[in-house]
């Protein structure tokens, strides 16, 4: 009887580390509820996004906040209030976000920061900077330095078309951009950080080559105003704001230890849920999958064939039994991206309600979807079509932003 009641607690404990979450810059897997963010809070020991802070954002910018803060989608944060304190009192801050440039084509998952941090650049009026780490795709994927720094300008492209605001932003990339005092930075970090620290952080192995070891202090810089001199000179105690998925979290966790040691503040995060693929949350999005999720480069008929085929439903199986059961709206797919995406709270509020008490159909559901995103979609290729090469150069440019807080 011990004998049986040891295999079944094996065979238990066995099924938990199997279902055990992973979640880093580099590796992204549920178990077979999804993402537990609540976990995920006091694992990382970040703070939860509440309505109060949701509240103080949209008075203090004077606009509604945006969907993605309304509906908790950008969900956790590390000392977003005492920035708030600060720039009550008059002080600035700058933004930081990134991109890592893996691919030729962005799909949806990847526009979502840019959405929100062109919101909070125009709410907030402050100076932006996007670092493209094409190094950083170098080293982790099968690429050549030379298709890493063309897919940083192709998907730089891409970010331009979401509309920033050029007096505000300086784009760059890290091959192109990374010495001088940005170096001087990073030598400062990586002498802060030791291999077991890096290690516990991140999950390096002895097989890992010593390039993926370096590359964290390269991302962490950047939340350094003096990193900038062209830009913050005189101003290295301005606060940074770094809006990102909550993956990201390891890198600034490592950043904020080490800021105070070498004279910085600590950066400031406003982190955000992961946007599922097509077919559901335990399913990862993939390039070398391109059913998996919706790309900027995909026609109208391309999203309505990956909508109908791939998008994961909470509906039920028949008609009579969707209508006597309703939708399970925690795993429905086009619903959570309706979340992202349709900006009307009334509309949506409406979809839910109907979809779950079984009045709407998924198929009705997903044709609203695919109207949706085909606008979206649509949009930002309109967008991209206008964004030239001598955009991008000006982007990039090392200059000085007179207007930044203008």
């Amino acid at each position: 009887m011990a004998a049986a009641e040891q295999g079944v607690d094996a065979a238990r404990k066995e099924e938990e580390e199997e279902e055990e979450q992973v979640v880093n810059p580099w590796e992204v897997s549920a178990g077979k509820g999804g993402i537990d963010y609540d976990k995920l809070v006091d694992q990382f020991g970040c703070q939860r996004i509440d309505d109060a802070l949701v509240g103080r954002i949209a008075r203090l910018t004077g606009r509604p906040p945006h969907c993605f803060l309304r509906r908790g989608l950008f969900f956790a944060h590390r000392d977003l209030n005492e920035l708030l304190d600060l720039y009550e009192k008059g002080e600035k801050f700058y933004l930081y976000t990134g991109r890592g440039p893996s691919s030729e084509a962005l799909h949806l998952g990847h526009l979502i920061p840019f959405m929100f941090t062109k919101y909070l650049q125009e709410a907030f009026k402050v100076p932006l900077v996007i670092q493209l780490t094409d190094d950083e795709k170098f080293l982790w994927k099968n690429l050549t330095i030379q298709e890493s720094k063309r897919l940083a300008r192709e998907n730089a492209k891409d970010i331009i078309a979401c509309g920033f605001d050029i007096e505000r932003t300086f784009i760059f990339s890290d091959f192109s951009f990374v010495g001088g005092a940005f170096y001087e930075n990073m030598m400062q970090v990586a002498r802060c950080v030791t291999m077991n620290k890096a290690i516990g952080i991140f999950g390096f192995n002895l097989e890992d080559h010593i390039g993926k070891v370096s590359f964290p202090p390269v991302q962490a810089v950047p939340s350094f105003p003096s990193s900038f001199p062209h830009l913050f000179a005189g101003k290295d105690q301005l606060r940074c704001l770094i809006p990102c998925a909550v993956d990201q979290d390891p890198y600034f966790r490592m950043t904020r230890d080490v800021a105070p040691r070498i004279g910085y503040q600590k950066p400031s995060l406003i982190e955000s849920r992961f946007f599922p693929a097509l077919q559901g949350e335990n399913t990862k999005m993939s390039a070398s999958d391109a059913n998996s999720a919706i790309y900027v480069t995909d026609s109208a008929k391309e999203i309505k064939t990956k909508v109908n085929k791939y998008a994961f439903s909470g509906g039920q199986d028949s008609i009579e039994l969707h209508r006597k059961l309703g939708a399970n709206l925690d795993v429905d797919v086009p619903i959570k991206y309706l979340n992202f995406f349709l900006e009307d709270d009334d509309e949506l509020a409406h979809i839910k309600k109907e979809y779950k008490e079984g009045r709407m159909l998924t198929g009705e559901v997903k044709q609203r979807l695919i109207a949706v995103l085909s606008e979206i979609v649509a949009r930002h290729q309109r967008a991209r079509s206008q964004v030239t090469e001598e955009m991008v150069d000006a982007f990039m440019a090392v200059r000085p932003l007179p207007n930044m807080f203008g």
